[in-house]
């Protein structure tokens, strides 16, 4: 059978919070019965977006994270849940029901993503349905989807076999695989988001000016094994991206015409900005 994925390109999401409004037009002040009661207008994100900024000047980057409901296979809701007040349905959208959900707060603890967030009003825990109602009355994706300006969330229905072929040629993730819950939200470029980079820009002098060294080689070196080259562009910039964050001691390597060799030595913790190397 289909089953209902997210992808969620990280590199495309501007932060516009399209997305997030769209949820709550559809979801405040108005109940969907079966699928949830309606949305505080203030407090709840069901489609959260998380930012976090990588380097330093002068090369910096923002990135952002949007987190919904991952609509897990193994989810720790579903076990948490009493009376079946947390279940799947057989699309593999996750549904909290919002009668038999009333009073178990602890629901809201088990999930691992925070996803999951507490109608102190209604006294029930609430989660993004994937817009199940909406689904189930034909629409061909959830309203997320569809406000989103860059194309940066795709709805796919898909059998499970296929969506795994697709996160193998679309090179897809998902966030904390270490959690075991199986989710079906992937994503795409979450390098940008989760792990790190080394740059910087390479300079020489020559009669007294200094220009940007257009077409330099700049090699990343890990004890005797060359990671990565790169070519410097017109303004003599470079950047090795999707590096882990504490990953130890590179050395990096810069070529460039009949100038001296020039090594220097890095210990990488987090996104690093060497600034301007002058040969």
């Amino acid at each position: 059978m289909t089953k209902w994925n997210l992808i969620i390109d990280v590199e495309k999401c501007e932060d516009c919070n399209n997305c997030f409004l769209a949820c709550k037009d559809e979801h405040v002040d108005n109940d969907w019965p079966g699928y949830a009661i309606s949305q505080p207008r203030h407090g709840h994100r069901w489609i959260n977006i998380m930012r976090k900024e990588r380097g330093q000047y002068p090369i910096i980057d923002v990135a952002y994270l949007p987190i919904p409901c991952m609509h897990c296979d193994v989810a720790p809701c579903i076990k948490a849940a009493k009376d079946g007040a947390v279940y799947k349905r057989d699309d593999g959208i996750v549904i909290i029901d919002p009668e038999k959900a009333k009073g178990q707060e602890d629901i809201i603890k088990a999930c691992p993503y925070d996803a999951i967030w507490w109608n102190e009003e209604k006294r029930v825990p609430q989660k993004c349905t994937f817009c199940a109602h909406l689904l189930d009355d034909g629409w061909k994706e959830p309203r997320c989807v569809q406000a989103c300006p860059t194309g940066a969330i795709r709805a796919v229905r898909a059998k499970n076999r296929h969506m795994k072929a697709t996160a193998a040629s679309e090179n897809l993730q998902v966030l904390y695989p270490q959690y075991n819950t199986t989710p079906r939200v992937y994503y795409k470029n979450l390098y940008r988001f989760t792990r790190c980079f080394i740059g910087g820009s390479v300079a020489y002098e020559k009669g007294g000016v200094t220009d940007c060294a257009e077409g330099a080689r700049v090699s990343l070196i890990k004890g005797s094994e060359k990671v990565s080259e790169v070519v410097t562009d017109n303004f003599g910039d470079f950047k090795f991206d999707n590096l882990a964050e504490e990953s130890g001691r590179y050395a990096l390597e810069i070529v460039f015409k009949e100038y001296d060799k020039k090594t220097l030595e890095i210990d990488l913790k987090t996104s690093l900005s060497l600034g301007t190397i002058t040969l």
